[in-house]
C-alpha cells in the first residue's frame, strides 16, 4: 500500500540533542540511543471514519520523534499499519450500505490527505492488514507449534477460533503495568471478548477468527477466516523491523490490550524479549473538557477544520501547547492562542535580524529532546520572538535560521513567508 508524499525537511546547522522519552514499560524517561538506523512502529487507523484530533495528536507526536531522530543524524525506518479488516469497518459499511473495501479505501485516502496537510513525515512502509494475512498465518502457526495457542472446541458453537494463552510469557503485563483488575476492565472495553464460550481464560486473545456468514475470509490451516487485531501489528512489526526495535508507539488507549498482546505474541513466537525497547504512548484529546468519542458525536475532524479555513499549522501549534502525555482538550481558545502565536512568530521572523538564533535553536532542541516538551519548546520561540519584536537585532540572520528550525523540528512551515 502506498504512503503519502513527504514534505521537504531542511537541515538545521549544529548538532541535535540526544532524544529522551518516557517508556511505559519501565515507567522512566530514558535516552533512546538507537543505532545508525532508528526503528519505529506506530499503530495506524481502522479506516472507517475521517481523521479526528485524537488521531492527529498521536501521529504528530511520533512525527516529532521522527524529526528529532533525523536531526540527530539517524536514518529512520518507520513502519505504520492500517487495520483495513475489522468489525468496526464492517459495521460502518453495513450501516452506510457500501462495500467494506470501498469504505476502507476512501477513509485511508482521506487519512493520507490529512497527514499531508499536517506535514507529517510518512512511514517508509505503510502496510495494510489485508496485505499481510500470510504473515499472520505464519505467526499463529509458530504459536500453536510452541503450545502458546489453542483452538476452541467447535462443539461449543460451531466455530473453532484460535486463541493465544495470555500466560505464555511469564512477564505478561510488563509493557502496560496493568494489574489483573485493570486488565480485565480494559480488555472488555477495548475490543476483547472475555465472555467468549470455550476459552481457557477470559484474557486469552483472539488470533484467528473462523469465517462467519457474510464476513470476508482468507485460507488457513484452521479453516477460512481472518486475523485477530493484536497479531496483525505483531507480525507486521517483527517481519519488517525485527525484535527489539527502538520504539513502539500509539495512543494511550493501546497500552492494554493491544500493545501488551502485540509484544507478547512476538515474544512467545520467537522466545526473544523485548519486542520493543521503548513503548511510547500519546494521551487522549477531548473537546471542551469531554473525551472525544464517536458515540458522543463530539469529534473534531482535521478535514472539517481545513474546510473551515483553519491553517493546518495552527492545528499543530494548538496540539503542541500541551504535553503529549497529558490528557487535554481542544477548545476555541486554544485555536485562537495558536493563531496569535503564529502571527507573532511570523512578524518576528519577517524582520530577518533578531535575537540570537543559535541560542534559541539550541534551547528548542533541548526542550524537544526532553521527552517532547512541546510547551517548553513553544515558550522558547515565544521568548525569542518577544526579544526580537522588542528591538533585539543582534543576529543579522536570525529570522531565516529560526524559520528553518521551526520547519525541520516542529513541522511549522511558512513562518515569515
Amino acid at each position: 500500500m502506498h504512503s503519502w508524499s513527504s514534505p521537504a525537511v531542511p537541515t538545521v546547522p549544529g548538532d541535535g540533542a540526544p532524544l529522551r522519552l518516557f517508556d511505559t514499560a519501565s515507567g522512566e524517561i530514558r535516552e533512546v540511543a538507537p543505532g545508525p538506523v532508528a526503528t519505529m512502529y506506530v499503530c495506524g487507523i481502522t479506516p472507517y471514519d475521517t481523521t479526528h484530533l485524537g488521531h492527529a495528536a498521536t501521529y504528530l507526536t511520533f512525527d516529532l520523534v521522527n524529526r528529532l531522530l533525523l536531526d540527530s543524524g539517524h536514518e529512520v525506518h518507520y513502519v505504520q499499519n492500517t487495520t483495513d479488516v475489522d468489525d468496526p469497518l464492517f459495521e460502518r459499511a453495513e450501516r452506510d450500505g457500501v462495500d467494506w473495501r470501498e469504505l476502507g479505501d476512501r477513509e485511508t485516502d482521506r487519512f493520507r490527505t490529512d497527514m499531508e496537510s499536517l506535514r507529517v513525515l510518512p512511514p517508509r512502509q505503510y502496510v495494510a492488514a489485508t496485505e499481510t494475512v500470510d504473515e499472520v498465518v505464519e505467526m499463529v502457526t509458530e504459536l500453536l507449534d510452541r503450545g502458546h495457542a489453542y483452538r476452541i472446541d467447535p462443539a461449543v458453537d460451531g466455530f473453532s477460533d484460535v486463541y493465544y494463552r495470555h500466560r505464555a510469557t511469564e512477564d505478561f503485563g510488563y509493557e502496560s503495568g496493568y494489574d489483573r483488575d485493570e486488565m480485565a476492565l480494559a480488555f472488555a472495553e477495548r475490543g476483547g471478548d472475555p465472555d467468549r464460550p470455550g476459552k481457557e481464560h477470559p484474557l486469552d486473545a483472539l488470533l484467528w477468527r473462523v469465517e462467519r456468514p457474510g464476513e470476508p475470509s482468507w485460507p488457513s490451516p484452521w479453516g477460512a477466516g481472518r486475523p485477530g487485531w493484536h497479531i496483525e501489528c505483531s507480525a507486521i512489526a517483527r517481519n519488517r523491523l525485527g525484535m527489539e526495535f527502538d520504539i513502539q508507539g500509539g495512543g494511550s488507549d493501546l497500552a492494554f490490550p493491544h500493545h501488551e498482546f502485540s509484544a507478547a505474541h512476538a515474544e512467545a513466537a520467537t522466545g526473544e524479549r523485548p519486542f520493543a525497547r521503548f513503548y511510547v504512548h500519546a494521551a487522549m484529546i477531548g473537546l471542551d473538557g469531554v473525551k472525544m468519542s464517536k458515540s458522543l458525536g463530539n469529534l473534531v475532524r482535521v478535514q472539517t477544520l481545513r474546510e473551515q479555513g483553519v491553517d493546518p499549522a495552527l492545528i499543530r501549534l494548538g496540539l503542541a501547547a500541551g504535553h503529549y502525555r497529558t490528557d487535554r482538550s481542544w477548545t476555541r481558545d486554544l485555536l485562537d492562542e495558536a493563531r496569535a502565536r503564529f502571527a507573532r512568530w511570523n512578524e518576528a521572523v519577517a524582520r530577518v535580524s533578531g535575537a540570537d538564533a543559535a541560542q534559541a535553536i539550541s534551547a528548542l532542541r533541548d526542550r524537544l529532546a526532553d521527552d517532547l516538551d512541546t510547551p517548553g519548546a513553544l515558550a522558547v520561540i515565544d521568548a525569542w520572538a518577544e526579544a526580537t519584536l522588542s528591538g533585539d537585532d543582534s543576529d543579522p540572520a536570525a529570522g531565516p535560521a529560526v524559520a528553518t528550525a521551526l520547519d525541520a523540528l516542529l513541522g511549522i512551515p511558512s513562518v515569515g513567508g
